[in-house]
């Protein structure tokens, strides 16, 4: 009989699972794969990428903002959510906190009574998406920075926008650091500011270089490595110049104590705020597609930042980029070679690997094949596999095999870590038969899904 389980969630106590594995808000997370971030402020009208936290409030000013219209081209192109950056380095808070006197309250847009948190917050409510915020604890602004008193400055900034715009699904702290007024750097109390939006919005996902939720990848390039695993070790790291080096972070680690999952931010632009002079540099739907190979596809989520402009609105120049990128993976998603072929998993058949259901596993032991017969020869150069990561991540090395009608090897693709979702793409070959085989793992495998795509052959990652 095959060894497949079908009633997961009446099983779960009993199985055996891989190590570490996430919280179901990590699991919900996995599934989000790929969302935006607006970097937005005063250094939208400076022209800058670092404010220096003396620009005077009244720089901000979006006569036209439009956060409906950021919700509605997120939505097109397919992101789960967006992340608005609520204080970037220079301090300036984009709703009109009690606790600083550098914020939208203080600049003439709308008159001192507008509320940018507000307005996005009620917008992606709207439009069914997620609302993350970005929090910098760098504050170039506030007098307190620098000295013990700005820990408590900064919990309260945090509960009030845990209060006031919830709910929170990610939050994100960047770990830069730079000098206060007073010449001192901060001493960051990070165990006051995790169990502080523990107490307030304990489903929250928190970000940073070590988490406790979702790590930085090392880069800002949008990729993870081809080795992926979801696990890190983060005893005596903190984030920033704390964190365990880039290629750590990049890899995370087999044997990491804790589930941290990575996180892919890039910009859709050279720089992270609105530059004019950037119009023109707007990275190109083909462009998109391979980050998503080298970030989703590897495992990963993806960040995608999208700065809008002076006037409040996202630019016809990135909205078309993130058209073309959505209908990219359309026409290139769109069909799963094996949805309707003979799977067979240790000389049983079984459709649970294209059921699209991902509470469904089959599992594996090592040196176990998969023999798919696509009964024609079909052209395939794109195959997808999915662990069941409810139960941890175990695939350490595997191997594809795709032969001809006549029983021929045509192309063998070796990798390594599978994990919430991997994509391994190749120059096309014709094949009528599919082979993988798990080469090394931890105890057991569990595969939630398996795909074939013919994906337009300008887009291959060799």
């Amino acid at each position: 009989m095959i060894r497949i389980i079908l009633g997961v969630a009446i099983l779960l106590n009993s199985l055996i699972t891989l190590g570490q594995v996430p919280t179901q808000a990590q699991l919900r997370w996995h599934d989000d794969e790929f969302y935006l971030f607006a970097h937005f402020g005063p250094n939208t009208f400076t022209d800058l990428e670092w404010g220096k936290g003396t620009e005077s409030a009244e720089v901000f000013n979006p006569e036209k903002l439009d956060t409906k219209q950021w919700c509605r081209i997120a939505k097109q192109a397919g992101a789960a959510g967006i992340i608005i950056t609520a204080k970037h380095h220079d301090g300036f808070c984009l709703w009109p906190s009690k606790y600083s006197k550098h914020t939208v309250r203080e600049s003439k847009w709308r008159n001192g009574q507008g509320d940018v948190l507000k307005e996005l917050s009620a917008a992606c409510k709207e439009y069914g998406l997620k609302f993350g915020v970005y929090l910098s604890p760098w504050d170039r602004n506030h007098p307190d920075y620098g000295t013990p008193a700005y820990n408590q400055v900064f919990v309260n900034m945090m509960t009030e926008i845990f209060t006031n715009y919830g709910p929170i699904w990610e939050f994100w702290w960047d770990g830069a650091n730079g000098e206060g007024p007073n010449g001192k750097r901060q001493e960051y109390d990070w165990n006051l500011f995790r169990a502080t939006v523990k107490k307030l919005s304990p489903e929250t996902v928190v970000f940073s270089d070590v988490g406790p939720h979702i790590r930085w990848v090392g880069n800002e390039k949008g990729e993870v490595n081809s080795t992926n695993w979801n696990m890190l070790n983060t005893e005596g790291f903190t984030p920033g110049e704390g964190a365990p080096k880039p290629e750590v972070l990049n890899t995370g680690e087999e044997s990491g104590a804790q589930w941290i999952p990575g996180e892919c931010d890039v910009s859709i632009r050279p720089g992270w705020f609105y530059h004019q002079a950037e119009d023109a540099k707007v990275k190109t739907p083909e462009e998109l597609f391979s980050i998503y190979l080298k970030s989703v596809g590897r495992g990963a989520n993806l960040l995608l930042n999208v700065p809008p402009d002076y006037s409040g609105r996202f630019t016809e120049f990135d909205s078309l980029a993130l058209m073309g990128f959505k209908k990219l993976r359309d026409a290139n998603f769109k069909k799963n070679l094996l949805k309707d072929v003979t799977i067979l998993v240790a000389n049983n058949k079984t459709k649970v690997l294209t059921d699209q259901k991902p509470k469904t596993f089959v599992p594996l032991r090592k040196n176990e094949s998969i023999t798919i017969n696509l009964n024609k020869a079909i052209a395939i150069n794109c195959i997808q596999l999915k662990e069941a990561i409810q139960f941890g991540q175990s695939v350490k090395k595997f191997i594809v095999q795709l032969y001809n009608s006549k029983g021929d090897l045509v192309r063998e693709v070796e990798a390594t870590t599978i994990g919430h979702n991997r994509l391994l793409t190749f120059p096309s070959v014709s094949a009528s038969e599919l082979k993988i085989r798990i080469l090394e793992s931890k105890p057991e495998v569990k595969l939630s899904e398996i795909g074939a795509y013919s994906i337009n052959e300008t887009l291959v990652e060799n």
